[in-house]
């Protein structure tokens, strides 16, 4: 099962938020998309109800059919656009439960430091289970994560570009 969410992932990066985004900016858009998956995935992962009510009362306003399509890739579920000042984010809600968190253009080296200081602040134990670069799209890389705070755990999938100037970013979490 973790092959083809792979795929679908570096299908996700590769395609849905093209935009370019000054390199600048990279860091604020990495320390957003820590701050986001904070609050919406790891909050909710497994309670997508609760995830899009959430959404919903932040004013997060829901993506257009086509375009939920880019990111979904024929899945259940919804997506939000998150962006603010920092850049350009969305939030994809699976109907399973998964939820996602994207960012067109963050730096890589910073979504990783970003979101270890801010599950380490949060006192979630997390533990890197893989690491790895993307089989079919080789600019992109893949860090796995199981992470537990009390009874709760969760399965983390950092997925980002490896360039110095900041690409697209992707953070994933399931619980279980």
């Amino acid at each position: 099962m973790q092959a083809p969410r792979t795929l679908i992932l570096a299908a996700i990066l590769a395609t849905a938020l093209l935009a370019p985004v000054r390199a600048a900016d990279t860091t604020a858009s990495a320390q957003q998309l820590a701050t986001l998956f904070m609050q919406s995935c790891l909050q909710y992962a497994g309670d997508r109800d609760g995830l899009r009510t959430w959404a919903k009362k932040l004013g997060l306003m829901e993506l257009s059919a086509e375009e939920q399509d880019r990111y979904l890739y024929g899945l259940p579920g919804i997506v939000f656009d998150a962006s603010n000042s920092d850049g350009r984010f969305k939030l994809v809600s699976e109907d399973g439960g998964s939820c996602s968190v994207l960012a067109a253009s963050a730096s890589g080296q910073a979504v990783l430091q970003d979101l270890e200081q801010k599950l380490h602040d949060a006192q979630i134990t997390f533990k890197v289970t893989a690491e790895r670069p993307d089989a079919v799209e080789k600019t992109l890389h893949h860090r796995e994560y199981v992470a537990q705070q009390g009874k709760r755990e969760w399965l983390l999938l950092v997925s980002i570009v490896q360039d110095p100037a900041g690409g697209e970013a992707m953070l994933t979490a399931n619980a279980y």
